[in-house]
């Protein structure tokens, strides 16, 4: 995806609406195919149009999924923000994840449509340019764990995770900074080898890469402070990193990284010092991130719908995910 600065260049917005049904851990997601005469004919895409003059982005997706599929929107969620530039025009997506609506779908304004699972691969192509990237976006699961061994103890630490694993949880950080670094390699490595017993589990490890080679984790965690220091996306499959500015949000999108964490949104008792943002300031610091943005500070599982209301993919926790 070409993620571009402010030019000359007029932006059209677009509302663009990912249609999601079935189990909410593992849902499927609509794809519809472009029709002939149309620029990009036979390419498969999310539904949605332009946002017309005097109309607010939400009211456009109600509007162009009424037109295109022949359904009523009775649930969205904001979601990420894209700019990309076509040889034809530049756009900006503003993507809300649909979860409820009623209506039989149609392809009234597309030659077909297909579902398909999150995170497997597409099942159709091509794929409009501007779309592929939304679907390893889409695959992140909506909770991010992050370990809590210096507390807790690492076996009590071990065996949470166990349940939890078993229970759905597929993102995990291995944080304890402070744990002495055996004993930080062994809970990290031990993680890893849990966490490899399940389908679609991921492990970051939080600010160091020659740890999460060692133990072969799948990504690593930025602190804010490490996300100024490096001067390109370090190379692993999944990197994310720890915002609370809009500089940082700035920074992580300029990395190309894959998701942020943002906050504190909420008082919490990991950071007692910091100053919450609250929910609208929260909102307003993700409206048009292209990144997935988990909620962190102060959370609880029941706080994942308010999160999403908010333009946020998810909720990190440290102490509530199990």
């Amino acid at each position: 995806m070409n993620v571009v600065g402010e030019g000359a260049t007029p932006i059209t917005e677009v509302a663009a609406a990912v249609l999601l049904r079935g189990d909410p851990a593992t849902p499927e997601f609509l794809l519809a195919q472009r029709p002939v005469g149309k620029v990009y004919a036979g390419y498969w895409e999310f539904p949605g149009g332009k946002v017309e003059a005097g109309e607010t982005t939400r009211a456009a997706l109600v509007r162009e999924l009424q037109e295109e599929l022949g359904v009523t929107v009775d649930q969205a969620w904001p979601w990420v923000c894209c700019e990309f530039t076509y040889p034809h025009a530049r756009v900006r997506l503003r993507f809300f994840r649909v979860t409820s609506w009623h209506g039989e779908i149609a392809p009234i304004e597309h030659s077909g449509f297909v579902w398909s699972k999150v995170g497997a691969a597409a099942s159709v192509a091509p794929i409009l340019p501007a779309n592929g990237p939304i679907l390893r976006a889409l695959a992140l699961p909506p909770v991010y764990a992050l370990s809590h061994a210096e507390e807790r103890g690492v076996e009590a630490e071990l065996t949470r995770l166990a349940h939890a694993l078993s229970s759905g949880l597929r993102l995990i950080q291995v944080r304890d900074k402070t744990l002495p670094r055996a004993q930080r390699t062994h809970f990290a490595h031990m993680v890893v080898t849990l966490a490899r017993g399940f389908a679609g589990a991921c492990v970051l490890v939080n600010d160091d890469p020659e740890l999460a080679r060692t133990v072969s984790a799948d990504g690593l965690h930025l602190s804010s402070r490490r996300l100024w220091e490096i001067d390109r996306r370090p190379d692993f499959d999944r990197v994310a990193a720890s915002c609370h500015t809009p500089a940082d949000l700035a920074r992580a999108v300029e990395l190309g990284l894959d998701f942020v964490v943002l906050g504190p949104v909420l008082p919490t008792a990991s950071h007692p010092e910091a100053r919450a943002m609250g929910w609208e300031q929260f909102s307003r610091l993700l409206e048009h991130s292209p990144l997935p943005v988990y909620a962190l500070g102060g959370l609880q599982p029941n706080m994942l719908d308010t999160a999403r209301r908010h333009g946020g993919h998810g909720i990190a926790l440290m102490r509530g995910w199990r």
